[in-house]
């Protein structure tokens, strides 16, 4: 019973008159079922009774009594869908914040994936599945889960929105037409919603083509830095060229000019140490000939001193130094013919210094 069970649909379960399970089924004389107090009501308001499927009139009200069988059936199958329902909702997550949550879940309340513009109710999976197999609720619109679906109904009279006022471009119901609305260009939501859609696309595809031609101004801007970058690393490389040949040569020409300035140096200083040289042989041979006059005048050798008198009486020849001196060495111009010749040097080797 349990494998027949699981092969038929929820279809085959409901009536026909409520649209619900079956609650207490019976059978007509025709063959159709139904809830019984669905069909004993519809027989109490109708004129004859008529199957309301087949059509068939019977002249007299059928006794009904209790389908044992379907009975039996629907249970099992509520059963079994309270299990699948048990599973599918394990399965399912529940509504986070920001989500849309099901206004039929009890306690934890799980994500909704659609919602009912018929029932203005939003359905987790397993509430949804009556929208999705019974034939009357299969005529409901769904839309994606969204909230406040009391937003939808129209405030002054508790209508559903299903009408869009051109006029005062606001949604409304099909009362506002005939009151607030009377004169007014109204038009079916879907309608307007289609023209809204397009506009929306249009406006979409001309934003894509704003990005588009931002990315591209973005590319040409790259490519400029690219580029602006090359020409930067091209001219450093040249400037430290240019730079490195005018360092090297203007150290070699500070190294001449050192040299040239030491060379005088060295000299000068030759000159001075000669001098230096010949006046402390001078004073050598005075202090020689000062120690021979002072032993000669301690002497008491009469011959001897008036003998040796005429050799020692005068000063032993020396240079006039009253007049001699070192002479500076003279710098002037050193540096500056230096730099001449360093900038025809460079106007060979280097042509970007025909600035300076």
């Amino acid at each position: 019973m349990a494998a027949a069970t699981s092969l038929l649909s929820e279809d085959q379960f409901l009536c026909s008159i409520c649209l619900d399970v079956f609650t207490d089924p019976v059978s007509t004389p025709c063959g159709h079922n139904f809830c019984k107090n669905c069909i004993s009501e519809h027989w109490n308001i109708a004129v004859q009774c008529q199957c309301p499927i087949c059509k068939t009139l019977f002249y007299t009200k059928p006794e009904l009594q209790v389908n044992i069988f379907i009975s039996e059936m629907v249970d099992r199958f509520r059963q079994s869908a309270q299990q699948r329902a048990s599973s599918s909702r394990s399965e399912q997550q529940a509504a986070k914040p920001g989500e849309v949550p099901c206004d039929v879940c009890t306690g934890t309340k799980l994500k909704a994936v659609k919602s009912c513009l018929v029932c203005l109710v939003s359905y987790c999976e397993t509430h949804l599945e009556p929208h999705l197999t019974a034939s009357g609720l299969k005529r409901h619109q769904l839309i994606d889960p969204v909230e406040n679906m009391e937003g939808r109904m129209c405030v002054n009279h508790n209508k559903l929105l299903e009408l869009f006022c051109k006029d005062d471009q606001t949604c409304v119901c099909m009362l506002c037409t005939i009151l607030d609305h009377k004169a007014h260009n109204v038009v079916p939501l879907k309608q307007e919603y289609e023209e809204k859609k397009a506009e929306l696309v249009k406006t979409e595809a001309e934003i894509q083509q704003m990005i588009q031609k931002r990315r591209l101004k973005i590319q040409e801007i790259k490519q400029s830095i690219k580029l602006s970058k090359e020409n930067a690393d091209k001219e450093i490389a040249e400037d430290v060229h240019v730079f490195t040949k005018l360092k090297e040569l203007v150290e070699k020409y500070q190294a001449r000019v050192i040299t040239v300035i030491e060379e005088k140096q060295k000299r000068t200083e030759k000159q001075a140490e000669g001098f230096i040289k010949e006046l402390e042989q001078e004073i050598s041979e005075l202090k020689k000939r000062s120690s021979d006059l002072e032993k000669l005048s301690r002497s008491e050798d009469h011959l001897h001193l008036l003998q040796s008198f005429p050799s020692l009486n005068a000063a032993p020849p020396t240079k006039d130094w009253t007049e001699i001196g070192v002479c500076q060495p003279s710098y002037d111009g050193i540096v500056r013919t230096a730099v001449v010749q360093l900038k025809e040097t460079l106007k060979k080797v280097c042509p970007e210094a025909e600035l300076m």
